[in-house]
């Protein structure tokens, strides 16, 4: 064990002079010569409070891997620290194989250093350009609720997540521990929460650093696990505590897949913000304050740039690298090899993994109709189609916040329960330890989060949400947006299943909530991401509403806004009908238009169908002169002319003409469809929504 200690500890100063470095250097990477100022980015942008810590775990994680040849992924929460995984997959070699110019030498480093938050270069955080990453961590608060949809059907899998203590302040974090109550140790995977206590955030304590440790032992304790708290200044102390501390958690988890054990093993890992860092710069404290958070020195002066040089010096670059820039062989030795290094795991590219569903032929869940006069609740004819998805495939599951059979799921549990790992009583209903359908905690951030994490290794899912609570994770869904814009850009990232929303119980069918069930904005959000990611659907019945989800289902790298009925409502197109429409995005309705229009009727959601049907019919009736067409929209984006479904100006002007007056009954916010509008010839438009 001393020996590997020892090379542990090698790794983890190579690890740290990596990390220093791509904060500060543009030449000089091994430092040959005295450093100078030519060799010094003149504008430092990072982070440095976290990143010792994450090597530090990264950095036994390897060792662990290696020895016991795990599966793992890793997950860095405090993501700020993006020079942190970027070094650790530098030096296992990931790095260099996907970008083959920044190669393992000298001249490599000095690239990698130089790139770091530079113009032209890679993010200061874990991002899609970071091989081993599924989670950016510039946004604090996902980390958990990604690791454990990652480990979801995932049964060989262990995500190790790093949380940071200023992070699991936030909401989504605090809520996400409960997620060990949600995975079957037969057939999900594990996941290591590793809370690294360094003390502060940007310019404050950090709540759970000032804890007791009685205190910090019972509130994880009471959450379900058992805390291993690994402290200490002294490096071969530490190193040695985290060394046994991981050979215990591999026993616990193998207790746990066995079932005889109900605790789950989590670490608490103490250390000082900005270890191994600048003690003090211009006579103020820096390691273990606040003041470690971003960048330790800044560089105003000769005097600044000595301070510099003698903490990168402190890591001996001179014992971890030849002369040529090469890691040592004997930590290299160390390191797991292929697929089992952290950043190579095909996991945390999981459109490597992706398989296709298996999706049943939708003819067979056709609603015959007599137009206009039958009525179906949408969402209850939907959950038909969904059961067989369920039932053909492995690789799909459907979150929602305890509103599966609120929103007319009712089919799915015909074939399929609730994934529920806590006490069953008499009572309950559709629990069961090996369910799939993952409702039973009310968290939009926890749905959101797990299907993200399950998405993003390589399989397919549906959030369902009230529609006006779905903006609770409007800034989670602009982060997968961003994530998904850089991963379009990388060839390495293959692609992965689309994040689909279906929302439901909207705000047209709200007789017993009411105004504070009344929002959808969430429209208006997705509408401005880039339009090569950005899709919403607006069915008018069920089945078109199937049309849409088989549609959807079968997507990649898109956001898929769908809304829908849940209520008994009025059916307008057989699925043939359907099919032809949705494959057009948009058309006249022949069964209530009249050639030579004078005026057009457009609509887009459920409930407006039915009212500028309504308004057509009672116009027919007592204005019989006036020739009105009827166009419906289903594919909203068909009206923006700079999205690629968007109509050309001439296929737009063919339908709603160029001059006849339009009356537009939208779902949403009439604003949105101004906007999309703004640049049509036809302006003579009044909207209800």
């Amino acid at each position: 064990m001393d020996e590997q200690i020892k090379i542990i500890d090698k790794y983890f100063d190579a690890a740290n002079y990596i990390s220093a470095c791509q904060l500060y250097l543009l030449d000089n990477p091994l430092l040959k010569r005295k450093l100078k100022k030519e060799d010094i980015k003149k504008k430092i942008v990072g982070h440095w409070g976290t990143v010792p810590a994450q090597n530090f775990i990264y950095a036994h994680l390897n060792r662990i891997i290696k020895e016991k040849n795990l599966n793992m992924i890793y997950i860095s929460g405090p993501g700020h620290g993006g020079n942190s995984p970027v070094a650790n997959t530098y030096l296992e070699g990931t790095y260099s194989e996907i970008y083959k110019d920044i190669t393992q030498d000298e001249e490599g480093l000095k690239k990698l250093f130089k790139s770091f938050s530079f113009p032209g270069g890679i993010p200061s955080h874990a991002a899609p350009e970071t091989p081993g990453s599924i989670h950016e961590g510039g946004e604090l608060g996902y980390s958990l609720s990604h690791a454990f949809g990652a480990a979801l059907d995932n049964k060989d899998l262990i995500v190790a997540c790093t949380v940071g203590d200023g992070e699991a302040e936030t909401g989504p974090l605090a809520t996400s521990w409960h997620g060990i109550k949600f995975l079957n140790p037969k057939k999900d995977g594990l996941v290591l929460p590793i809370l690294n206590l360094n003390g502060y955030k940007i310019s404050n304590p950090t709540v759970l650093s000032r804890m007791t440790k009685p205190e910090l032992g019972s509130y994880f304790y009471g959450l379900g696990y058992r805390a291993y708290l690994v402290e200490g200044k002294d490096k071969n102390q530490i190193h040695k505590k985290m060394y046994y501390t991981l050979n215990k958690v591999i026993e616990d988890f193998k207790r746990i897949k066995n079932g005889e054990e109900t605790l789950w093993p989590m670490i608490i890992l103490k250390t000082p913000k900005g270890w191994t860092g600048p003690k003090i710069v211009n006579g103020s404290k820096i390691e273990g304050t606040f003041k470690a958070h971003q960048v330790p020195i800044q560089i105003n002066t000769e005097e600044d740039i000595e301070i510099l040089e003698n903490w990168l010096r402190s890591y001996h670059p001179e014992n971890l690298f030849d002369e040529n820039g090469t890691l040592n062989k004997e930590i290299k030795d160390s390191l797991p090899i292929g697929e089992k290094r952290m950043g190579a795991n095909p996991n945390t590219n999981g459109g490597k993994l992706l398989k296709e569903l298996n999706l049943p032929d939708i003819s067979n869940y056709e609603l015959k109709i007599e137009r206009g006069i039958t009525k179906e609740e949408d969402m209850h004819k939907l959950s038909e189609y969904l059961r067989d998805v369920y039932k053909n495939n492995e690789n799909f599951r459907i979150f929602s916040p305890d509103e599966a059979m609120s929103n007319r799921l009712y089919k799915l549990f015909d074939i399929q329960k609730r994934d529920w790992q806590e006490e069953i009583k008499e009572n309950d209903e559709y629990l069961s330890k090996d369910g799939k359908i993952m409702d039973s905690f009310l968290s939009e951030h926890m749905c959101e989060g797990m299907l993200e994490g399950y998405l993003l290794t390589g399989r397919h899912g549906i959030f369902v949400s009230y529609e006006s609570f779905v903006r609770v994770v409007d800034s989670m869904a602009s982060q997968h947006a961003k994530w998904l814009k850089i991963c379009n850009e990388l060839d390495w990232r293959k692609d992965i299943s689309s994040l689909n929303y279906i929302l439901t119980s909207h705000i047209w069918q709200q007789d017993h909530n009411g105004y504070t069930h009344q929002e959808p904005g969430f429209l208006n959000h997705i509408a401005d991401k880039k339009s090569e990611i950005a899709r919403i659907y607006l069915p008018y019945d069920a089945n078109s509403l199937i049309i849409t989800v088989d549609h959807i289902l079968k997507t990649k790298n898109k956001i898929n806004v769908v809304t829908a009925s849940k209520h008994p409502s009025y059916q307008w197109l057989t699925m043939e009908e359907s099919k032809k429409h949705f494959e057009k995005g948009i058309g006249i309705w022949d069964f209530a238009s009249k050639e030579n229009p004078d005026i057009i009727i457009a609509s887009a959601g459920d409930t407006p169908t039915i009212e500028a049907l309504a308004a057509t019919k009672i116009i027919n009736k007592y204005l019989p002169e006036i020739n009105i067409r009827f166009i419906n929209i289903i594919d909203l984006m068909k009206l923006n002319k700079n999205h690629p479904h968007g109509l050309t100006d001439e296929e737009y002007d063919e339908l709603f003409t160029k001059d006849k007056p339009i009356i537009f009954n939208f779902h949403g916010y009439p604003s949105l469809i101004k906007s999309l509008l703004y640049e049509r010839t036809n302006r003579n438009v009044i909207i209800h929504g």
